[in-house]
């Protein structure tokens, strides 16, 4: 087999990071000797993570068995979800900012047709829904654990909690009957100039959401997941924290 070297476009702090976590860890569980390093352990998961490497690929290149890959890479998700963020944490944060930005994604995921919950009508694929909100420049604050993608955008807001906070927040139709807090778009066809004009107001501005989208997009692993639904949620905080480090 024939191994090549490859590069990752992160930089030396998200590798610094997460290899000070792993370090962290092996050293509360007592770990003695492993084949690789907490640096290089961190770089096969980065690997995974942000190019969506296979575990073959990795355990070829790394000279380590596809067991110990996944071994590996399970862990460094593990240590990095539990630092993830809550709601009530990025609130904190988002409490200084003007507003926030809130809007929903579709995880792509390989399941069956039979898999109804998975399976939105909107996108006509199968999915896991992830509520995401941002900035008014539009970073990456917050991204909510994985519902089924039949979930609709406001029953996860709803789920999760957002529509209770106390704060602006700028999203598109599909939030419709949200609450106060939350703005949306006027709905219909014969609009008042002055309706008209705040939709257009209101769509540069949840545009901008769209940027923290292409931060969560930008990590190939979440363009298609192929592991259990159960471990979405874990994969897509340990993104966040990430995309945290590295900003």
């Amino acid at each position: 087999m024939l191994v090549y070297p490859s590069s990752i476009d992160l930089s030396s702090r998200t590798l610094r990071c997460l290899a000070g976590h792993l370090a962290t860890r092996r050293g509360e569980i007592g770990t003695r000797w492993r084949r690789l390093t907490a640096g290089r352990q961190a770089l096969l998961a980065l690997a995974h993570l942000r190019c969506g490497d296979t575990y073959a690929h990795l355990a070829a290149g790394f000279g380590v068995g596809i067991a110990t890959a996944y071994r590996y890479i399970r862990e460094a998700v593990d240590v990095l979800s539990m630092l993830a963020p809550t709601l009530d944490e990025a609130m904190c944060i988002a409490q200084a900012k003007a507003f926030v930005i809130l809007d929903g994604t579709l995880l792509p995921i390989d399941r069956i047709a039979a898999d109804t919950p998975y399976y939105p009508g909107k996108h006509k694929r199968h999915g896991m829904n992830v509520q995401v909100l941002a900035d008014p420049f539009g970073r990456l604050l917050w991204a909510s654990p994985a519902l089924p993608g039949s979930t609709h955008d406001l029953t996860a807001a709803r789920i999760h909690g957002i529509v209770d906070v106390d704060l602006k927040a700028y999203a598109d139709k599909a939030y419709q009957g949200a609450g106060r807090s939350v703005r949306v778009s006027f709905r219909g066809r014969r609009l008042k100039r002055w309706q008209r004009r705040h939709n257009s107001t209101h769509a540069k501005i949840r545009g901008l959401g769209e940027q923290a989208m292409a931060t969560l997009k930008g990590w190939r692993l979440l363009r298609k997941l192929r592991c259990s639904t159960n471990r979405i949620t874990a994969i897509v905080q340990a993104v966040l924290v990430l995309h945290h480090a590295s900003a």
